[in-house]
């Protein structure tokens, strides 16, 4: 893969050879290695090696040059000389950098074991406590697999193709496949050609044809790779070599970074094209991609405050070529090793390629949603089919659909990177979408400007809405998890309830009702509704009060003490099960037992009346020998308390 764009910054080992021209050879070597001249660089150190040459800072040079150029396997070879060296203090990151190997060749065990010995070894390493974290990693994985359905996506060369973007129709990719013309030049790093834009026709399906370059007055002699456009297709962000005017811009050590670019549209000719303000010649900035509302632009970057290799920052665009101060994700993101190729999808789903979080080997793809408070979900790898041992990396996707794109150097492909075409048959995230009404509970009209809010299973807010003039809400949340919902409006009781979303993808719904906080009532009037009182709960065939109906008539008692005019009416009824004269004697016998109590804790005698109705005041259809249900039964059992004076 190009790392030329994926920002690892050599660090020169200086060390002796005894013979003379071995000491020529690794000093051009080593030049060739601190240039990104990484081909040229392996070819001496190689031939040294094969003559027997043993050492260290050899083997490291080897090692980092194929795993840094995505040769996983003959990476190995060389870590393994590495490791193999007698009495040699090994830096923990070559432990990482093995292990990812072994991962690309299979060899998961083992790779797990070196871990383990990085984990010993590193000094707070976020990718040893990630690696403590998730031993299960594998697992994980597996269970995240099998969402992509994954071909050729038919515009690859037998060189370097990756790094596409969707503009008007047409999917815009990165390509070295430029070979014809004469001035045209290799980048020692790679072997490969210097990079162009092309593009490519897609039909209603997002299958790609007809490959050509894209517009000339983007192109230049250096590498340019990876754009994003506007959806207004005015405005491009893309990567290219630092060259802009017939100008070329060095770091202090001469070499040729990469930088952020900017372009707009006139006509058919992208102008006005202008390096990003945050840029420099001192580090590299690359891989544009936008937020969905275009304020915000993420890309990869080692510029200083790095957490490792190369991390993903974002920038607020705050205007006409203006914009923020860059901000590093963070360590829930970037770790000591590569983050880069960010894309932001229209679900505010935040990929990226990483070699420091948990995967298969080499460059995996992840995903972590971004909160509405702009927080970070925790990031999960993507499954296999998407990632593979190899580096895997420049995921796009079009959320409505399905379908995207994603670059990958994995076995089988056409050329050194390719371009593969996927369309997701399962979200990674199990979403529900969790909706309702919050209505009021005695008239059940809607209760529009009521504020709903989400909490997960530890009470921490996840989400607020407020209820339109349906009284309706919702939420979106992941399958398999418990929530909170609590709603509240003024001049009402707040009202809250639990649910646990499904394990499939689909909607739940949750309407709340809520009680006015003040009940209003005049004579004639039944007080229990007041306090959501339905029953007075007496044990079978007993009339003896129960602790549960006790707690009900404390609310009545506390009324009729705030309120010393006010009289009531008790009634009892019951359903049409059992005999009349049954039910009419046991609910008579339930009202006097009611008044009793409320006499006894101190109500007078002549402010109550009762009396057992039995089935004779049936509210619907249950009569003798009618079919019901048990819930139209209940609605028959009630107790009443009527007000008959104030």
């Amino acid at each position: 893969m190009k790392k030329n764009i994926l920002f690892y910054i050599a660090m020169i080992s200086v060390f002796s050879l005894n013979i003379y021209s071995q000491k020529a050879k690794l000093a051009n070597a080593d030049k060739d290695y601190d240039n990104y001249a990484y081909i040229d660089a392996i070819k001496t150190y190689e031939r040294i090696a094969e003559k027997g040459y043993k050492s260290a800072p050899v083997f490291q040079k080897l090692g980092n040059a194929y795993y840094f150029n995505g040769e996983l396997e003959k990476a190995v070879k060389w870590y393994e000389e590495l490791f193999a060296l007698p009495d040699t203090k090994i830096e923990p990151a070559y432990y990482y950098r093995y292990a990812q190997s072994l991962r690309a060749i299979g060899e998961n065990k083992k790779a797990d074991q070196v871990l383990e010995q990085f984990d010993k070894i590193s000094d707070n390493d976020s990718r040893a406590k990630l690696f403590k974290e998730n031993t299960n990693y594998l697992d994980e994985i597996k269970a995240n697999s099998g969402r992509y359905k994954i071909e050729n996506a038919g515009i690859n060369s037998q060189y370097s193709d990756y790094g596409s973007a969707i503009y008007n129709n047409k999917v815009v990719f990165t390509s070295a496949r430029d070979t014809g013309s004469i001035g045209q030049r290799k980048h020692t790093w790679t072997d490969q050609h210097f990079t162009n834009l092309y593009s490519a026709d897609l039909d209603e399906n997002m299958r790609a044809s007809n490959p050509v370059k894209f517009n000339k007055s983007l192109n230049s002699k250096f590498n340019e790779a990876t754009p994003v456009f506007t959806k207004d297709g005015k405005t491009v962000y893309f990567t290219r070599n630092n060259y802009l005017d017939g100008k070329k811009g060095k770091n202090a050590k001469g070499i040729t970074l990469v930088k952020l670019y900017k372009a707009t549209l006139e006509g058919e000719k992208w102008v006005n094209i202008q390096a990003l303000p945050f840029t420099s010649d001192s580090y590299s900035t690359a891989h544009p991609t936008l937020s969905p509302d275009e304020k915000t632009l993420y890309f990869a970057s080692d510029m200083p405050g790095t957490l490792g290799q190369s991390d993903i920052y974002k920038v607020q665009i705050t205007g006409s070529g203006s914009f923020g101060t860059p901000v590093n994700l963070g360590p829930s993101i970037n770790t000591e090793g590569r983050e880069t190729f960010p894309f932001v999808s229209q679900d505010n789903e935040l990929y990226f390629a990483s070699d420091g979080h948990p995967g298969v080997g080499g460059l995996d793809i992840f995903m972590a949603k971004i909160n509405d408070d702009g927080s970070l979900s925790k990031v999960q790898n993507i499954g296999l089919d998407a990632n593979s041992p190899k580096d895997d990396f420049a995921f796009i996707i079009d959320t409505k659909t399905g379908k995207g794109f994603l670059s990958s150097n994995r076995d089988g492909g056409q050329g050194f990177d390719d371009i593969y075409s996927f369309t997701e048959t399962r979200k990674l995230v199990c979403e529900q979408e969790l909706y309702g009404e919050i209505t009021d509970l005695d008239s059940k009209i809607a209760l529009p400007n009521s504020k709903v809010t989400l909490f997960d299973n530890k009470m921490n807010i996840l989400n607020t809405a407020v209820t339109d003039q349906n009284g309706a809400y919702n939420f979106v949340v992941e399958c398999n998890k418990l929530y909170t919902v609590r709603a509240e409006k003024e001049e009402y009781n707040t009202n809250e309830k639990q649910i646990t979303i499904s394990k499939e993808s689909g909607k739940t719904h949750l309407p709340i009702a809520l009680e006015k906080d003040q009940c209003k009532v005049t004579i004639g009037d039944d007080l229990g509704k007041c306090f959501g009182i339905k029953m007075i709960y007496f044990d079978l065939d007993k009339s003896d009060i129960r602790m549960e109906a006790a707690l009900d008539l404390e609310k009545i008692l506390d009324v009729l003490n705030q309120y010393p005019n006010m009289k009531l009416d008790i009634r009892s009824h019951t359903d049409s099960r059992a005999s009349f004269k049954y039910n009419e004697a046991l609910s008579d016998r339930r009202a006097k037992s009611t008044i009793a109590w409320l006499v006894k804790n101190g109500i007078n005698a002549n402010r109550l009346t009762g009396k057992g109705y039995g089935e004779s005041q049936l509210v619907n259809r249950c009569k003798d020998n009618v079919k019901c249900s048990e819930e139209e039964h209940q609605m028959n059992r009630r107790s009443e308390f009527i007000i008959t004076d104030l």
